[in-house]
């Protein structure tokens, strides 16, 4: 007796079909999975043997083969629990008429036949919708996220014994229909808006600036002054998510398991601040079987690392890759994937150890030597990818107690959406490996052509290196960022006044001892 259905699995960020085939057979009793499952899987035979029985089905006491196609790719997961147990019922006569060949089924069980959420439903739909499939079968709990996608049907369930009625036709169960403008919307908007900051108004210019030329942003204070809360309200005033960002966006949480349960769509921009402590994988991506890291979960939106000389130095090499490429390739001996992070880096850290060099309220008290040491821990490849650098000082007692609200994210986000579609049209036509969408992906070639600057503009510059003793990597990121500052002032052209605001984001590169 032999049955056949069809299930999904994730590789990478996308879905893959996994025909689920169920022998039964003379033999000694039990079950044998094949076809590269994980200890999840295996472990599957004792959930599936439980509910069949905690719901009054006879189990069939025969040798039952389970083969997970194709056989040469990695499973995991417990979303093979309830096609392998729909496969036994139908192989042993209790599912009577099925309908396999139309559905994608997946789903975890419990002991007394419950259903339980799984990871990885959005990329597992649209493969279903690409595949032909009409529709899926799953747990209630994901019936939400599948319904994103439109062009199939979706059925949640709660328990085994729904699912076999559904399939031998004895129950009429509605499928699961979204409206995905309304949740778009919903979802959309933010808690959090630029208005709360007070004062700091040339780190508030300095973050426009980076949103509208996606630039990477260094921000150098003192304990307390407002790094963490500008970091995060960055992303309100970056450009609205378009549905196929936040669909995107949507697959990566879902395959890491950190959708919100009661959220099916995530339409807001990303905002990671992983801790100092993290280890490479956790930042980049990986494990036995890979799973997406922080920069993966950043991915169009901002990642924050706060504290930055504190990361281990091989953590922030780690980041070269996906800043310069916008993805992360992560290889094992047997698979290697592929996850998308393109994303804006905000790194935050003190002047000094104590916090306070330079600071206009309390006194320095770190020797000369450590200074310098704790500040080389954040200088190197990592810095030539960062446009900007911005010092954030304490507050005086009138800005924090002023009353009155600072520009809101909506009003700075409108001039940072215009100057974005300045920059998209500029670049449309260049025929690139991969296409530029913002001033910060400029190669030096792209700068020779769009930034052209007058002979004073290049004497400033000039001036600049030699009395602040700004270093040669400097001036690439110089005129991008005033190639910037130009499309958020409308000017077609370079000015010198644009270029003197870019020279002051080169803080961190200026001689300070």
């Amino acid at each position: 007796m032999l049955s056949k259905l069809y299930s999904a699995s994730v590789y990478g960020i996308d879905g893959f079909l996994v025909t689920v085939e169920v022998d039964l057979s003379m033999g000694l009793p039990g079950i044998n999975i094949v076809g590269l499952p994980d200890t999840a899987i295996k472990e599957s035979q004792h959930r599936i043997q439980a509910a069949i029985r905690n719901n009054g089905y006879p189990f069939p006491l025969r040798k039952i083969t389970v083969n997970l196609a194709p056989a040469d790719m990695k499973k995991e997961g417990a979303a093979f629990d309830l096609p392998i147990a729909c496969g036994i019922l139908s192989a042993f006569g209790i599912i009577r008429q099925p309908s396999f060949e139309k559905f994608i089924i997946l789903g975890e069980l419990a002991l007394d036949g419950l259903l339980r959420p799984v990871k990885g439903v959005l990329s597992m739909s649209l493969m279903a919708k690409q595949l032909g499939f009409s529709g899926i079968i799953l747990p209630k709990e994901n019936a939400k996220e599948a319904a994103i996608v439109k062009e199939i049907s979706v059925f949640g369930f709660s328990h085994l014994n729904e699912v076999v009625n559904f399939l031998n036709g004895s129950l009429n169960w509605e499928k699961t229909e979204i409206n995905i403008n309304d949740i778009f919307n919903t979802y959309s908007e933010y808690n959090i808006d630029f208005s709360e900051v007070k004062g700091q108004l040339h780190a508030k210019r300095a973050l426009e600036i980076a949103a509208a030329g996606s630039h990477n942003v260094l921000m150098i204070g003192p304990p307390g002054a407002g790094k963490t809360m500008l970091a995060k309200r960055l992303v309100t005033i970056l450009p609205k998510m378009e549905l196929e960002e936040a669909l995107e966006t949507t697959k990566i949480h879902s395959v890491a398991g950190l959708l919100p349960s009661n959220q099916s769509l995530i339409a807001t921009r990303p905002f990671r601040s992983p801790h100092h402590s993290i280890s490479e994988a956790g930042l980049i991506g990986g494990g036995a079987v890979p799973k997406p890291g922080e920069v993966s979960l950043a991915h169009n939106g901002v990642l924050f690392l706060d504290e930055l000389p504190e990361f281990h130095r091989d953590v922030l090499e780690s980041l070269r890759q996906p800043l310069e490429d916008g993805f992360i390739t992560i290889g094992r001996s047997k698979l290697t994937v592929s996850y998308p992070a393109r994303f804006m880096l905000v790194a935050a850290m003190n002047p000094c150890p104590c916090g306070y060099f330079g600071d206009l309220y309390k006194t320095c008290t770190c020797p000369i030597t450590a200074v310098k040491k704790y500040r080389q821990k954040a200088s190197g490849p990592l810095l030539d990818r960062i446009d900007i650098h911005i010092e954030v000082p304490s507050l005086k007692f009138e800005e924090l107690s002023s009353k009155e609200p600072g520009e809101s994210s909506e009003k700075i986000r409108e001039r940072v959406e215009k100057a974005r579609k300045i920059q998209l049209e500029r670049f449309k036509g260049l025929k690139k490996r991969k296409p530029i969408f913002a001033n910060s992906q400029m190669d030096h070639k792209d700068i020779k052509k769009f930034c052209e600057i007058s002979e004073k503009s290049q004497n400033l510059i000039k001036l600049a290196m030699e009395k602040f003793g700004l270093s040669a990597r400097a001036y690439d990121r110089i005129l991008k960022v005033a190639r910037t500052i130009a499309d958020l002032e409308g000017e077609e052209k370079i000015k010198e006044n644009h270029i003197a605001e870019a020279i002051q984001y080169r803080s961190f590169d200026k001689i300070i001892f």
